[in-house]
Parts: structure tokens; C-alpha cells; sequence
């Protein structure tokens, strides 16, 4: 027991010093991140797994009438908007939240959203959406600095636990498609919605209950603005909201905001934000030239992201569609509804992440290089498509079915190489941070699946007017060459990179 006047000593930003190892040889904070992440990825994943089928379901089925291209690009475009905003929810957090109200702050709203979408009206859909997206916009970048804050930038353990951290939250993307999916598929699709939010009602209890084990959790900004300039920040931020709010109004009632020209301009959005990004800490003078040095290798990095989560977010979009029409939904005479195919992936991260984890630490130093890792976890999501290239040739029609194990092998391909790009990326992306927009630039990490969505919202497009074999052949191949450009790249990003091994 620790006792009270210990408590007392301790400072507010920091742990328990007997938490360092307390968690499978991780600090006991890990844990309560990992809990949050476990429901909040139930709540986002479930609710997406069905997202697409909800959107092009028949009208009188409870859906959303659209085509599967447009349902498809619709679901892009409402990823891209959610890492959009973890731009403005990194900047809040360093200068006016903290890391962990922001992370409140951010739940909070996903779980308000998801109690929207709960409702079945359209209008509440799209209402719920937009609370989602900016809750997560708050809450995603913040918790994964939150964990870069447990260790210390040259402590072996750092991607082992975001290996573990990574394995957690995948548990949540596991469960969360089991149970809205056979809602949806057996009640309705507000049935599922509803048990998203009630997931992301019980990471927000967990979160709160495990404050104290957390690094950074201060009430204060860690690099606060002045008072005067809070306020007049405050007031800006309010009032741009509010004239964003009425304009996009009047310009919908007016026709000229449709849907689709609203996701030709969050990809345009996606495109010219982290350029920017990346320009403003070229440039500013709180960024030291060792750190700018850094940025420049990271910037491989998160195009290499782009292209990997290009292919992984279609395993909620083209993927699921590509199951529900053209897909065996039974395996060993068990039927499933198609929704229940994204819990494979979820499954194989949960499964793989702790071997991957071990791995790395068995090998210390002789482990590979973060480049190499992410490299590789680009080809593995490469060949996931490819391999759909196979069961979908050959017909002459679109009535066929393909055996289930095809959509799981590509899952399994998809789910390795996310283990190792996503793991990798997000823990160089906290040494490689300059230290005045730490939480910006994992903000920057999270832009990258802004752009892949982007990209994502206007490719699929295409899903309903070219072949299977042509669609996933072509977007595989370039997945594929991108990884190998990157592993080509590996002498000098080995170089540029330290102290990222």
C-alpha cells in the first residue's frame, strides 16, 4: 500500500514511482490508456463497421439509399473530417487544455455523438458525425502523446508498449463490429449505434478512475498561452465556429453546399493542411535545428502512412461492401452477418500484437530499424489487396461468391502490416517531435489518415465503375512499390533519425 502522505508527495504531473513496471513491466499508465482506447475503438469501429452498409441500405431497409460508390466516399469523407480536426484538438491540448482534459473533454462529445446516432432520423445521423468528429479530433492525438509521456526517450521498452498499447485497443476493434453488426443486421442500425455509445460511456468511467496513474495529467497547459491571449483565443474559436456553423447552413439551403462537393473540399483540406503543417515547423523559431533536421525523415514516414492507411481504411469501406455482396457469410456452417468480417482484423492485431511486442524486445538493439518496420507494414497492406485480385477474376458477372477465408487472409496481411506501421510510426512520431508542438505533431502523425482518407473519398468513386480485379490489382501494386521506395530509402533515414532506432 502507498501510503497518504506519499500520495501527497508526490508531484501532480507525475505517477507513482512503483508504477513504472507495474504492467506486464510497463507503467500502470498504459493501462489506463489502453482501457480508454479499448472502448473508444469499440464505439468508432463498431459504429464504422456498419457505416457503409447503413449508408447504402435501402431507404425503407432503415439506410441511407445511396449507391456503393457514393456510400463509400461519403464514409471516406467522414474520416477525413475526424483527423482533420486532431490538428486543432493537438494545438488545444498545448495550449489551452492540457493532454488530459482535452482527452475528456474529447470523449465526452464521441459519446454525445453516438447517443445522436442513436436516434433514426437522418438528421441526427449527421448531427452525431459531426459530434464524433470532433471528440475525436480532441481525444486520438492527445492519449498517444499521453503514452510517449510514460517513457523516456531512449528506454527500450517504448515500442514494446506501444506494441501492448496498440494490442489493447485493437481489443475494442475486435468486439465493437460483434456487437453492432449483428444489432444492425438483426434489430436495426440505431441499435447499433446505441451500443457504440454505450461503450464510450464506460472508457470515459474507466479514464477518470485511473487518473492517477498518468504522466502529464496536470489541469494546466504544458505550454500555455498567456492569459490575455487564452481569452482572446477562446473568443476566436467560438466565433469561428459559429460563422463555419451558418455558413455551411446557407450555403446548403442554397443548393452549392451538396454532399459531394463537401468531400471534394475536405479532400482539398486534406491535401494543403499538412503541407502547411509542415511548413510552419520548418520555419518557426521555437523548433531547433537538430529537431528540424529530424522532420525531415519523418516526412517519409508520413507519406508511407498515407499509403498504408489508403488500404486499411477500405477494410471498413470497399472491403465491407465487397463482403456483404459478394462474400460468403458462413464459415463451418455458422452464418454471420458481412459486419462481423471487420472484427477479423481486430482479431489478428490482438493476436499478433503481443508476439510482435516480445519480438522486438527478445531482439534489443538487434531489432529492424522504425523505417524498415513501417516499410514493411506498407507491403504487407499492399499485398492484402492484391491478393483480392484472385477470388474476384474470372466472372462474368457480379453474382458470384468468394469463400470467406479470402476477405480474412487479406485481414490478416492488413492486420500484421498495421501493427508494425502504426506501432513504429506513432512511437517515432513522439522522439522525433520537436518539443514545442509535441502534441501537434502527433496531431501532424493523424494528417496523414486525413490524407489516406481524402485520397480514399475520392478513389472509391470509382469502386462501382471499373473491375474488382482492376481496382484492388492497381491500388495494391502502388501500396507495394511505395514500401519498397522506403526500404530503398533506409541508409539515409537511419542516418537522419536518431535517436529513433
Amino acid at each position: 500500500m502507498v501510503s497518504r502522505t506519499a500520495l501527497e508527495a508526490q508531484p501532480d504531473n507525475e505517477p507513482p514511482p512503483e508504477d513504472d513496471h507495474a504492467f506486464f513491466g510497463q507503467p500502470k499508465g498504459l493501462l489506463t490508456l489502453s482501457g480508454l482506447e479499448v472502448w473508444e475503438r469499440f464505439s468508432f469501429l463498431g459504429m464504422q463497421a456498419i457505416l457503409v452498409l447503413y449508408f447504402a441500405d435501402t431507404v425503407a431497409h432503415g439506410g441511407m439509399g445511396m449507391s456503393s460508390g457514393t456510400a463509400a466516399s461519403v464514409s471516406a469523407a467522414y474520416g477525413t473530417l475526424v483527423y482533420l480536426v486532431s490538428v486543432a484538438g493537438g494545438w488545444l491540448a498545448d495550449r489551452i487544455l492540457g493532454s488530459y482534459r482535452a482527452v475528456l473533454w474529447g470523449g465526452i462529445l464521441i459519446a454525445c455523438g453516438h447517443y445522436a446516432m442513436a436516434v433514426p432520423t437522418p438528421t441526427m445521423t449527421w448531427v452525431g458525425l459531426g459530434l464524433i468528429s470532433a471528440g475525436t479530433g480532441l481525444l486520438k492525438p492527445n492519449v498517444a502523446t499521453m503514452v510517449g509521456k510514460l517513457y523516456r526517450t531512449d528506454d527500450e521498452r517504448r515500442d514494446a508498449g506501444f506494441a501492448l498499447y496498440y494490442m489493447a485497443i485493437n481489443i475494442g476493434a475486435f468486439a465493437g463490429p460483434l456487437i453492432t453488426a449483428w444489432l444492425g443486421d438483426h434489430r436495426g442500425w440505431h441499435w447499433g449505434f446505441s451500443a457504440a455509445a454505450v461503450g464510450m460511456t464506460f472508457g470515459l468511467i474507466q479514464y477518470v478512475a485511473g487518473r492517477r496513474h498518468l504522466a502529464g495529467r496536470r489541469n494546466t497547459a504544458e505550454f500555455a498561452l498567456a492569459p490575455d491571449a487564452m481569452r482572446r483565443a477562446v473568443r476566436l474559436i467560438v466565433a469561428g465556429v459559429l460563422v463555419a456553423a451558418v455558413l455551411a447552413t446557407a450555403l446548403a439551403l442554397a443548393g452549392w453546399l451538396t454532399m459531394g462537393r463537401f468531400v471534394d473540399l475536405l479532400t482539398v483540406v486534406s491535401v494543403v493542411a499538412p503541407a502547411v503543417y509542415f511548413a510552419v515547423m520548418f520555419m518557426s523559431p521555437r523548433v531547433t535545428p537538430e529537431e528540424r533536421g529530424r522532420l525531415r525523415p519523418y516526412i517519409v514516414l508520413f507519406l508511407a502512412s498515407t499509403v498504408f492507411n489508403f488500404i486499411l481504411f477500405q477494410a471498413y469501406s470497399t472491403m465491407m461492401l465487397l463482403a456483404a455482396s459478394n462474400a460468403e457469410t458462413t464459415i463451418l456452417g455458422f452464418d454471420f452477418p458481412a459486419g462481423w468480417y471487420a472484427s477479423a482484423l481486430g482479431a489478428f492485431e490482438v493476436g499478433l500484437a503481443p508476439v510482435v511486442a516480445a519480438l522486438w524486445v527478445r531482439m534489443g538493439r538487434r531489432q529492424p530499424h522504425a523505417s524498415n518496420k513501417i516499410a514493411i507494414g506498407v507491403v504487407l497492406g499492399g499485398l492484402s489487396f492484391l491478393l483480392m485480385v484472385l477470388p474476384t477474376s474470372g466472372h462474368s458477372g457480379d453474382a458470384y461468391r468468394m469463400s470467406a477465408w479470402w476477405i480474412v487472409g487479406s485481414y490478416f496481411l492488413l492486420g500484421l502490416g498495421d501493427i508494425l506501421l502504426e506501432t513504429s510510426g506513432m512511437s517515432a512520431t513522439t522522439k522525433l517531435a520537436p518539443a514545442a508542438f509535441s502534441s501537434q505533431t502527433m496531431s501532424l502523425w493523424f494528417l496523414s489518415l486525413a490524407l489516406a482518407n481524402g485520397i480514399q473519398a475520392q478513389t472509391v468513386k470509382l469502386y462501382d465503375d471499373v473491375s474488382k480485379p482492376a481496382y484492388f490489382g492497381v491500388n495494391g501494386a502502388i501500396a507495394v512499390a511505395a514500401g519498397l521506395a522506403v526500404m530503398a530509402a533506409a541508409p539515409w533515414l537511419r542516418r537522419t533519425m536518431h535517436p529513433v532506432h
